[in-house]
């Protein structure tokens, strides 16, 4: 489905990321993978390996750093020559409400989760127009709907999904597609790596039975499934789309 083509997806090195990076090595793409995490990242990168026989292109980078991040697209872009999809998949998580945030926590969590995807886009965009390549932006069912306690965080992801369906408009006439997956809980490592202990995430797994229509949380590959989809001629005439994967999470109301 990839065969020959080059795609870049940041975050890696776990979870969603990792997940997504194996998906594509399956399908012959040539990955650029990024993240912060070196050990992680080579890990991911020899799965890759093993389940393709392609060796994936990896450079490590934090895209709350703008220097950092200027050279994950150039690397790329030298090593290969092109680029066809760009997965913005890294992000943050942060527990704060209205009444115990900080700006430093606004700062942190809008230069991972929105300003680094803005950055990395428009680098990626001369690049994408040449290929006519498609974008595919990681949000969350969190800006879809909103959730106490999470304030930055569920902001950062609604300004993802505006930013996925204007660039979308703005890129349609290249022939370029822009959307996003909206993921609901998916068992990875982003709640603890937020503050949650062991106990209370297994508290809100179990509880995660009730706030999901399916009646359960996902999984990586569920998300990497539809990430693909998104970045593949399979969904040729869809863009602009925000697409939940969060098993009828988004259509749910108290009762």
């Amino acid at each position: 489905m990839f065969t020959g083509k080059v795609v870049l997806i940041t975050g890696a090195s776990s979870g969603i990321g990792a997940a997504t990076a194996v998906h594509f090595a399956k399908t012959g793409a040539f990955l650029s993978l990024t993240g912060r995490n070196q050990e992680n990242l080579q890990k991911v990168a020899l799965e890759c390996e093993r389940v393709s026989k392609i060796k994936p292109f990896t450079v490590t980078g934090d895209l709350s750093n703008e220097a950092d991040t200027k050279n994950i697209l150039e690397s790329t872009v030298k090593h290969y020559d092109k680029l066809d999809v760009l997965v913005n998949n890294a992000g943050t998580l942060e527990f704060g409400s209205i009444e115990n945030t900080s700006l430093e926590q606004y700062d942190r969590v809008f230069n991972t989760n929105v300003k680094s995807i803005y950055h990395l886009t428009m680098l990626a965009v001369p690049h994408l127009i040449k290929t006519k390549g498609a974008i595919v932006n990681v949000s969350s069912v969190n800006g879809v709907r909103s959730f106490p306690g999470l304030l930055a965080y569920n902001m950062s992801k609604s300004a993802v999904d505006q930013f996925t369906k204007c660039v979308a408009l703005e890129l349609a006439s290249k022939q370029v597609r822009v959307n996003s997956v909206n993921p609901g809980v998916i068992i990875t490592e982003l709640q603890k790596r937020g503050g949650v202990d062991e106990e209370a995430y297994k508290k809100f797994l179990e509880r995660s039975k009730e706030t999901h229509a399916l009646g359960r949380p996902g999984q990586p590959q569920e998300v990497a499934e539809a990430i693909a989809f998104l970045a593949s001629e399979q969904s040729s005439f869809v863009t602009g789309v925000n697409l939940c994967v969060d098993g009828g999470r988004h259509a749910m109301c108290p009762r």
